[in-house]
């Protein structure tokens, strides 16, 4: 035990347990008053090797600062600039707060945990911290939904489609934190729980209890939070494909019967713009996706194969959900015109290079401009 030299198992409060299998296991560390909360499954595990817990403390301090600086500064951006304060892009902002948000209030505490290579944070901050996992990743997805389906109403429904308005947008976001707020409190009552995690330095929602009631919540959940937004940008996405590359061939024919090699007009300009903006927004969604899965996978791993599933693999979950708050900053901070040019404005020293005698470059990005005032105009 000395060998391993852990912190946490000096303390009074860390005393070995007893359990079934009479070796010392990852659980013998943890505090005795969250012990309650451990399931049965992780007793057979023996402690991670010290270097995870390392490595996970470093890629937190380093996520954790890009995220909070990065997310700060685009909802600092978005709300001083007069031209950025648009309908659409209050959505931008409560996705750039939901992801600050999120890190904010999670990763200072895994980095005690992984200093002390166990949850020392107590029971009740088990569950507060759970909750707050699982209240932003909701906001952060179905803001993207939103975001996604405010592209389609623009480029599939053109000219037909009803403008969002700032009052639609605000109250599409207040819908977002109420119905979230009522679908992350059920585990405080008992429906499911929020418990430790495997590698016993984060806390989730329990996907190893065997009982219907609890997982009926995991079902509901995985629906609500993954599958529905899934498809619903699917089927979005799907039909903005479809629009702009009918648009594009109509362009090519037309350009064929004309004799000229392409139609240079403000039309066609104004749609590669949409293009490009839906492809910020499609880029994003993904990027969250491929945050996600790993929780999802982990949960339905939890129950229905969990004696593959090991306190390490647990740990990816984490890793992949909180790096997904680093992503949205950078995503538009690289793509987004207006954002970017307000940025060099007002912060020259974290602005993207930009080729300014690049006159293609300067086309795109004045067009993608024009189309985002267009569209995101009350």
């Amino acid at each position: 035990m000395s060998s391993w030299n852990n912190p946490a198992a000096s303390g009074e409060n860390y005393m070995p347990t007893t359990n079934p299998y009479g070796n010392f296991t990852i659980v013998d560390i943890v505090p005795k008053e969250i012990l309650h909360m451990v399931d049965p499954h992780w007793y057979q595990y023996p402690p991670m090797n010290p270097l995870w817990y390392s490595m996970i403390m470093l890629w937190m301090i380093v996520m954790g600062t890009l995220s909070l600086v990065g997310n700060f500064v685009a909802i600092w951006v978005f709300m001083n600039t007069k031209s950025l304060r648009t309908p659409a892009n209050l959505l931008v902002v409560n996705l750039a707060l939901s992801d600050f948000m999120m890190m904010f209030t999670m990763f200072p505490p895994m980095i005690a945990t992984c200093y002390w290579r166990t949850w020392v944070l107590g029971a009740l901050f088990c569950e507060i911290y759970g909750f707050f996992g699982s209240f932003f990743g909701c906001i952060s997805i179905w803001t993207m939904v939103l975001i996604t389906l405010d592209r389609y109403n623009v480029i599939v429904k053109g000219v037909a489609a009803e403008p969002l308005t700032s009052k639609g947008a605000t109250m599409r976001i207040l819908f977002v934190w109420i119905i979230t707020t009522a679908w992350c409190l059920p585990p405080f009552f008992g429906w499911n729980r929020y418990i430790p995690e495997g590698n016993m330095t984060a806390c989730g929602t329990d996907y190893l209890t065997e009982t219907q009631l609890s997982r009926s919540y995991l079902y509901v959940y995985s629906v609500w939070v993954y599958f529905l937004p899934l498809f619903i940008t699917i089927y979005c996405y799907y039909f903005i494909v479809s629009a702009v590359a009918a648009h594009e061939k109509g362009m090519r024919d037309q350009a064929k019967k004309m004799g000229i090699k392409s139609l240079r007009n403000e039309e066609s300009q104004k749609t590669s713009a949409e293009c490009r903006l839906a492809k910020i927004a499609m880029t994003t969604v993904a990027l969250w996706f491929i945050a996600w899965t790993p929780y999802l996978v982990t949960n339905w791993m939890g129950m229905f194969a969990k004696a593959m599933l090991s306190p390490t693999m647990t740990i990816w979950g984490s890793v992949f959900a909180k790096a997904n708050a680093v992503y949205n900053p950078i995503v538009y901070a690289i793509s987004h015109p207006k954002y970017r040019a307000a940025l060099e404005k007002k912060l020259p020293c974290l602005a993207c290079s930009t080729e300014k005698d690049d006159s293609a470059s300067d086309t795109s990005s004045a067009t993608t401009t024009a189309a985002a005032e267009k569209t995101e105009t009350a």
